[in-house]
């Protein structure tokens, strides 16, 4: 190997380890800020009797959020889009900010008992009415060759 190439090999080296040294150390942070929170929520929620009108994935601009809410967020978050739900509670309609984990369970038009923290929903319980299972999706093509294969093979249960 020429020197040239060596040294360009080194630098990509200790490229790659400053970058994955920092990497670490950010998600080191993030996750202590996340735990911190995650505490402050769990402090201030409470249980919600709520008629659930609307739910989009919206830019937080077009969420209808207080401006209070918008101004805090940060630049770059502005652009992404949120879980937003549009919710009844007593007489007032509000938009609430939902989990990610929660939104695709969340039915639409339903009573429901939300655990609410601040505008920020984190779990849905109760539902009044019986919970619709969405239809099974269709598995590809490779998918369905592939538990095809599995079945005749004795690795998997028939059905």
């Amino acid at each position: 190997m020429s020197t040239g190439s060596i040294i360009a090999l080194v630098v990509t080296i200790v490229i790659i380890a400053a970058i994955g040294a920092g990497l670490y150390f950010l998600g080191k942070k993030a996750k202590k800020r996340q735990e911190e929170q995650q505490v402050q929520i769990d402090a201030n929620k409470q249980t919600m009797s709520m008629l659930i009108i609307d739910k989009k994935r919206l830019k937080i601009k077009d969420s209808g959020l207080p401006q209070a809410v918008i101004a805090q967020t940060p630049k770059l978050m502005r652009g992404s889009k949120l879980p937003i739900v549009k919710v009844k509670v007593g007489p007032q309609v509000m938009n609430l900010v939902c989990d990610e984990k929660i939104f695709d369970s969340i039915p639409v038009k339903k009573e429901v008992k939300a655990v609410v923290s601040g505008i920020y929903i984190t779990e849905v319980r109760g539902y009044r009415t019986s919970k619709n299972k969405e239809p099974e999706k269709k598995k590809g093509f490779w998918a369905s060759t592939w538990a095809k294969a599995k079945e005749k093979a004795g690795v998997q249960q028939v059905k």
